[in-house]
């Protein structure tokens, strides 16, 4: 049986997870989750109340969280590429980079969209500016860290880019990657090139108008 896959094409964090799924053509039952239609999220609040996506389901078990999804994935459905390194120094590292671009990339990201989605009188531009800063730190530690390597942990592709892709795609959108940053964008252009992302960004196009901000005319 498939594992069922609850998520949309367009979610950041759904990518992540399908970048692995993709990776090794792992066979997944594609439930899109629709905030506007009652009975599809009625469905999907009946497996995870958080409501956050995606969610697997594989058989009897439900995986929540992107991480812990793809770490579950190299565990009980392992292919070709492994996202998690055997070597247990080799898999800390790996794990170090997935948490810093889902909470200083990616979080930030989310901030500035979410904001520009309030009400007027809701909306906090002092946070905005400290997500920038935030954003503008991260690009100058990446882009040192990541100037001999090829994938955020060095030569093997794996866990801390499939954050990275999603994370970083969405993030140039909305705080664009300055051109001094040389090692962070062309690391991005690796992760659009690379099929299993390239798939994920092909299946969000016709979704570019949810982007708030306004998706640019390009990627």
């Amino acid at each position: 049986m498939s594992i069922r896959f609850y998520g949309h094409p367009f979610s950041s964090y759904c990518q992540k997870v399908l970048i692995p799924i993709y990776e090794n053509d792992i066979s997944v039952e594609w439930h899109q989750v629709d905030f506007q239609d009652s009975d599809n999220l009625a469905e999907f609040a009946a497996l995870w109340p958080i409501q956050k996506m995606p969610v697997l389901v594989d058989n009897d078990k439900t995986i929540i969280e992107s991480t812990i999804a793809i770490e579950y994935l190299d565990l009980y459905h392992p292919g070709p590429v492994r996202m998690i390194p055997h070597d247990p120094k080799s898999a800390l590292e790996a794990r170090f980079m997935d948490r810093f671009f889902d909470n200083y990339i990616a979080a930030p990201q989310m901030q500035i969209v979410f904001n520009a989605i309030r009400d007027p009188e809701n909306r906090d531009p002092y946070g905005v500016e400290k997500s920038r800063q935030m954003l503008e730190t991260a690009y100058g530690w990446l882009d040192e860290k990541i100037k001999d390597r090829t994938w955020a942990t060095g030569d093997d592709f794996g866990l801390a880019d499939c954050a990275a892709a999603p994370a970083l795609f969405y993030a140039d959108w909305t705080h664009p990657i300055d051109a001094k940053f040389k090692n962070v964008r062309a690391y991005r252009n690796r992760l659009i090139e690379r099929p299993s992302f390239a798939r994920c960004v092909e299946g969000g196009r016709p979704y570019r108008d949810f982007f708030p901000l306004g998706a640019p005319d390009r990627d």
